[in-house]
């Protein structure tokens, strides 16, 4: 049967309204053949993702319509796998909120990307040869694929002298890119001959996802800081900012940079521990 993923747009919207609403979904789904699985809440923003399976779209809104009056604004059908993924996954509570692995804060549906690009990967390669600049390569691979998994982040693709990544938390993205940019720092000391760099880039917000990829403005953000910033250096948006408030991260406001492809200047941060 396929599966469908519908977004809600309410104001004021809270969690204890969306676990009744879908209570409510859950005692009409049978006559429409539909199973509303788990949804995901983000309350500062006032957006709502329900995942399903059933018939048609058509049968998914007419649950929402007569068991609370609620429609969605878009119904997008999904393959499974990619929405748990573009979702981030999760173990589901009994209210059918869906949950950070391993916690039982729900999942607010915002995705944090993060590119990272080695230093003058060309440059290396003239210097020190194919073989020798594949052995960066592999370094940075294994210290960023370590890093992702300790913190639950998921490698969206292989850039060649980089990697764009996805999280469901954008305290635990920026908490990894302070651990890649150390892990290099070490290398850098043991091995002084051949000293490399990473430069980061992080933004926040609800990408597009299309067959396991995500595109749209946060993943074009994330990938023209990571161009403007300095080797060693992360830097982040303003919407990654604010969703760390609170965290114990801190962060150095460096201005407003002017970024390829964007009309206005974007506020950027620099990471500063974490």
């Amino acid at each position: 049967m396929p599966h469908y993923i519908d977004i809600h747009e309410i104001r004021g919207v809270t969690a204890d309204a969306v676990a009744g609403a879908h209570v409510a979904d859950v005692a009409v789904q049978g006559k429409y053949e539909v199973n509303y699985l788990k949804y995901w809440v983000n309350e500062s923003r006032g957006k709502v993702f329900c995942f399903c399976s059933a018939p048609s779209a058509e049968a998914a809104d007419r649950v929402h319509r007569e068991a609370h009056g609620m429609a969605a604004e878009r119904i997008i059908e999904v393959d499974p796998d990619v929405a748990e993924g573009f979702l981030g996954g999760g173990s589901v509570a009994l209210t059918g909120a869906a949950v950070f692995a391993g916690s039982k804060e729900r999942d607010p549906g915002i995705r944090t990307i993060v590119f990272t690009d080695i230093v003058g990967s060309t440059a290396l390669t003239q210097r020190l040869g194919d073989r020798a600049a594949m052995e960066v390569v592999d370094a940075h691979d294994a210290i960023v694929r370590k890093a992702l998994a300790d913190v639950g982040g998921r490698e969206v693709k292989h850039m060649g002298d980089g990697i764009m990544a996805a999280f469901t938390s954008a305290a635990q993205a920026v908490r990894c890119t302070s651990t890649v940019r150390a892990e290099f720092e070490r290398r850098a000391a043991e091995r002084p001959d051949a000293p490399v760099q990473v430069r980061i880039g992080v933004d926040a917000g609800e990408p597009v996802e299309r067959q396991g990829d995500f595109f749209g403005s946060t993943v074009q953000l994330a990938a023209r800081l990571c161009a403007r910033a300095e080797p060693g250096q992360a830097l982040v948006s303003t919407a990654v900012t604010e969703l760390c408030a609170g965290s114990g991260l801190r962060f150095q406001d460096v201005g407003d940079v002017v970024l390829k492809g964007f009309e206005r200047p974007v506020r950027a941060h620099a990471v500063v521990s974490a």
